[in-house]
């Protein structure tokens, strides 16, 4: 991952915890989803959930003891079920701050919750009944519930409240796509100009040789016509010769297509050209 894209992650966690409760149910519900500190590896050395444990513990010490108690065990005693929206979005923020990981390498956004193995198929439904369906298994003994999906991430994240970030990963996103069909066009246009530079090449070469040996001066007035404007415009599209000329550039191409012909096979099996 890039550094650039190791700050997007940075600034949607700090934004993440940042997000304030406004109701004691949601206070609640984030310290739940938060979990006990002790079961988080290196949850101490991370400074954006220590300052926000410290933060909403300071609400008030009933929430917080309610809070605790709901969080001593496993985190699936949280009462999906009968939760608010507002309340399982702020479960949801709490367990992605403590569980989750976000990595946006690549163009690839992929999303995962680590949990305990019995909470992966649990979480997994939670998600899906939320509209949020993502696929589970378990990994070096542990559950993961993950989505690759950017649309199902987008989502997610603009429902727990990061917004500022989110705009920011779609801004990348349009930027990167707009850099890849800007990237496809250059692509396509340096290959059609090394096509047309490399069939100009040809037909000099067929037209020097087809007046060299006086065989020019017998084909038709447009072939001689033709012939002519592409030794003054060697650079010249069959669109700009047809425009110079006055013809229709299928008559430009055919004219073009003689002089090869001719000169590489003579006469034989040539279509002929007024």
């Amino acid at each position: 991952m890039s550094d650039a894209d190791r700050d997007l992650v940075t600034a949607l966690r700090a934004e993440l915890a940042a997000i304030d409760p406004t109701r004691p149910c949601d206070l609640v519900a984030e310290l739940a989803g938060l979990g006990p500190a002790d079961q988080v590896r290196g949850r101490a050395r991370d400074p954006i959930l220590a300052r926000l444990e410290v933060r909403l513990a300071r609400r008030g010490a009933s929430a917080t003891s309610t809070a605790r108690s709901a969080a001593a065990g496993e985190a699936t005693q949280f009462e999906w079920e009968g939760a608010a929206e507002h309340c399982r979005m702020a479960y949801l923020r709490g367990r992605f701050l403590a569980r989750g990981s976000l990595s946006v390498a690549g163009g690839r956004t992929h999303l995962e919750f680590v949990v305990e193995p019995g909470e992966a198929p649990i979480m997994a439904a939670w998600l899906s009944s939320a509209g949020l369906p993502g696929s589970w298994r378990i990994r070096r003994g542990r559950g993961v519930v993950t989505w690759k999906s950017a649309e199902t991430v987008g989502l997610f994240l603009r429902r727990i409240g990061a917004g500022g970030t989110l705009l920011e990963l779609e801004a990348r996103q349009v930027s990167r796509a707009l850099r890849g069909e800007l990237n496809r066009f250059l692509n396509a246009e340096s290959a059609n100009l090394q096509r047309s530079v490399a069939a100009a090449g040809r037909q000099l070469a067929a037209i020097d040789e087809l007046e060299a040996d006086g065989r020019l001066v017998a084909q038709s007035y447009v072939v001689r016509l033709v012939a002519a404007a592409r030794r003054e415009t060697p650079e010249a599209s069959l669109g700009e010769l047809a425009e110079r000329l006055g013809l229709h550039r299928s008559g430009v191409q055919r004219a073009l297509e003689r002089v090869e012909h001719v000169a590489l096979h003579g006469e034989r099996g040539a279509a002929p050209l007024a």
